[in-house]
């Protein structure tokens, strides 16, 4: 996600997150893997690969065959002698996981620009859920508040400061999330964050908020027990308090700068664009 948006950023490409979110819910998803499913890279491999499924989303029109690659060939000609080797760990579209893929990308007062949630981990029951947020200014704080007891079921727990001006750097959140799941909270609790997420993320767990709380985004107004709406099938994130003590808090807040010794990480916080630019360096 991060990188597709840089990578377009600096090809002088107009590209979204609206635009994801698009191709999103008109592409199935096909194949799950570990932690998402009992199945393994190893397992994807014998039954085809990335060109199988490549494969069968050209024979059903969802990809363009026309297209060179880096290989200097088409797309087609790729995938011309592949075919799907184990249904059962790659699916034909009309057998698929779901009709739409593995992101989503969630808008709302909480993520004026946009936020990511990889749908394809995320248990039924928590597709929408509605719960009491418990705030922590880091990742450090976040595990040791899990870890000690303080999250219990209903939370939506809030790491802030983690984007790319708050990380600095923009760190990716795997080890709450894995902490979470073996508290044994995954189908209880939900996870948002203006951090990000690898592809091993499981669970209700929105990352890339933007703006950022280091920038002065909604996510860091957020108190303790407030209480905040995931809507994924509608793509809402939403902090369900009054419009007017929203706007009061917005207006009154001034966002934590962490304390850094190095001259880089403090001209990267200076010039880093928001997530939802790519996080890529400008002086614009």
């Amino acid at each position: 996600m991060l990188h597709l948006l840089a990578i377009a950023r600096e090809a002088g490409i107009e590209y979204k997150m609206e635009d994801i979110d698009k191709i999103s819910r008109e592409t199935p998803t096909l194949c799950k893997i570990s932690p998402s499913s009992d199945y393994h890279m190893d397992d994807l491999d014998r039954a085809g690969g990335i060109s199988a499924i490549m494969k069968e989303l050209l024979r059903n029109g969802l990809l363009d065959g026309k297209q060179r690659t880096v290989t200097t060939k088409t797309i087609e000609e790729i995938v011309k002698d592949v075919d799907i080797l184990d249904e059962d760990v790659i699916r034909r579209v009309e057998n698929a996981y779901s009709k739409d893929g593995g992101l989503a990308i969630l808008f709302g007062n909480l993520a004026p620009k946009g936020s990511v949630v990889k749908t394809a981990g995320v248990a039924k029951e928590m597709l929408q859920f509605k719960g009491k947020a418990i705030c922590f200014d880091s990742e450090e704080e976040a595990i040791e508040g899990i870890r000690g007891g303080k999250v219990k079921p209903g939370h939506v727990v809030v790491i802030r400061y983690e984007g790319p001006k708050g990380g600095p750097g923009m760190r990716e959140m795997l080890s709450p999330t894995s902490t979470i799941m073996g508290m044994g909270l995954g189908s209880s609790v939900a996870l948002i964050t203006d951090g990000r997420f690898s592809g091993g993320t499981r669970g209700a767990c929105i990352g890339h908020i933007s703006p950022e709380a280091a920038s002065g985004g909604p996510i860091g107004i957020i108190q303790d027990g407030d209480e905040i709406l995931i809507d994924i099938p509608n793509r809402k994130l939403e902090l369900l308090i009054p419009q007017e003590e929203f706007d009061a808090r917005l207006k009154a807040f001034k966002p934590k700068e962490k304390s850094i010794k190095s001259s880089w990480l403090k001209r990267y916080r200076k010039f880093v664009k928001d997530a939802s630019e790519g996080a890529i360096l400008s002086a614009d």
